[in-house]
C-alpha cells in the first residue's frame, strides 16, 4: 500500500507554483510499550472519559472548549474550527533564502521528503532544487498543515528536497538562563591541543547503521528471561564500575593521554589543589601540679 502524504499543495517562489507532495521523511524506532495492568486480577487497566456528577459520557457529546476564567468555556464546534482560513492553507510562500548556519540547530524539529505532484511539476521542482543547491541556500516559509501553521525550511536532498518544521522563537528556552554558571577561563594550551588530537583521530563521517537504541535491546533480554522463568523476579547486576560522579578528580591530561594511546594503566585520580594553609592552631597550655620527691630508701 503507497504511503499517504501529510500534506498537498504548491511551493510559491514568485509567480511561480510547484505543485508538491511531502511525506514524514522519520519513523517510531524500537520501543517497548508498557501497559498498567491490575495485579490481582492481571487485567489491563481502561480509561473512561467521565464527567463530574454525571459519570462516563459517550465522545460523541464531547467537544472542544478554551478556558476563559475558572471553570467558564468558550465552546467550539468541529466546522467553526475548519472555517478558520489561512493564506498558506495550502501554499509553501518562500519568502526568505538563507545560509545553513543561519538557523541554529535547536530550531529544527521535523522532516519531511518532498516530491513533485505529477510530471508537469518536475521540471520546476528539479529548477529549484538545483538553484537552491547552487546558491547554498535554503529556503524559508510557513505553511498550514494538521490544523496548525508552521515556519518551515526547504533545501535540496539528493533527487528531492526536504521539508523541516521549525520551533517558533517562544518554544525554545534561552541558553544563557543554563549556561550563565559556566565561567570564563580559558582552557590549557595543552590540554586543547591533546583534545584536538583525540577528536581528529576519531574524526569519521556519520554512519548511523552503527548506533542502535542498546536499552530496548536490554529490556527484551529482561523480558525474555522472566518468560522463561515464568514470572519470577528478575534483577539485573548493578554496574560495577562505579558511579559517573566519583569523588576523585581526574587528572585530564593523564586521561586525554591515555585516550590518544591507548595504554592499559589506570588513569591516577588528579590531587585536589591545596588551598591557603591555615595557620597551625595554638597548642593549649597545659598546667602541671608539681612533682613530689621520692621518699629517701630505709636503711636496713
Amino acid at each position: 500500500m503507497a504511503a499517504r502524504p501529510a500534506w498537498r499543495g504548491q511551493i510559491r517562489l514568485a509567480l511561480v507554483a510547484i505543485p508538491v507532495e511531502i511525506y514524514p521523511a522519520t519513523k517510531s524506532g524500537a520501543s517497548i510499550a508498557f501497559h498498567q495492568i491490575h495485579e490481582p486480577s492481571g487485567k489491563r487497566v481502561k480509561y473512561e472519559k467521565v464527567v463530574p456528577g454525571i459519570g462516563p459520557v459517550d465522545t460523541d457529546e464531547i467537544i472542544k472548549g478554551f478556558e476563559v476564567a475558572k471553570g467558564e468555556y468558550v465552546l467550539l464546534e468541529p466546522e467553526e474550527i475548519e472555517s478558520v482560513k489561512l493564506e498558506s492553507r495550502r501554499t509553501l510562500e518562500l519568502t526568505q533564502f538563507v545560509d545553513l548556519a543561519d538557523i541554529d540547530a535547536i530550531y529544527y524539529d521535523k522532516p519531511y521528503f518532498v516530491v513533485p505532484a505529477d510530471d508537469l511539476a518536475e521540471e520546476a521542482f528539479i529548477v529549484l532544487r538545483d538553484a537552491l543547491r547552487a546558491a547554498k541556500k535554503i529556503g524559508v516559509g510557513q505553511l498550514a498543515m494538521r490544523g496548525q501553521e508552521y515556519v518551515v525550511s526547504l533545501k535540496p536532498c539528493g533527487k528531492g528536497m526536504v521539508l523541516e518544521t521549525l520551533r517558533y522563537l517562544d518554544e525554545v528556552n534561552k541558553a544563557s538562563s543554563y549556561f550563565r554558571e559556566i565561567g570564563d577561563a580559558e582552557p590549557d594550551p595543552d590540554l586543547l591541543e591533546l583534545a584536538g588530537t583525540l577528536i581528529a583521530k576519531k574524526a569519521g563521517t556519520f554512519d548511523a547503521s552503527e548506533f542502535h537504541n542498546r536499552y530496548v535491546d536490554a529490556l527484551r533480554g529482561l523480558i525474555e528471561e522472566k518468560r522463561r522463568k515464568k514470572g519470577e523476579l528478575v534483577i539485573q547486576d548493578p554496574d560495577d564500575g562505579g558511579s559517573a560522579k566519583g569523588s576523585n578528580v581526574i587528572d585530564l591530561m593523564a586521561a586525554l593521554k591515555k585516550s590518544l594511546g591507548g595504554a592499559d594503566e589506570e588513569v591516577p585520580a588528579k590531587k585536589p589543589v591545596a588551598k591557603a594553609r591555615a595557620a597551625p592552631a595554638k597548642k593549649a597550655s597545659v598546667k602541671t601540679a608539681p612533682v613530689k620527691p621520692a621518699p629517701a630508701r630505709r636503711r636496713a
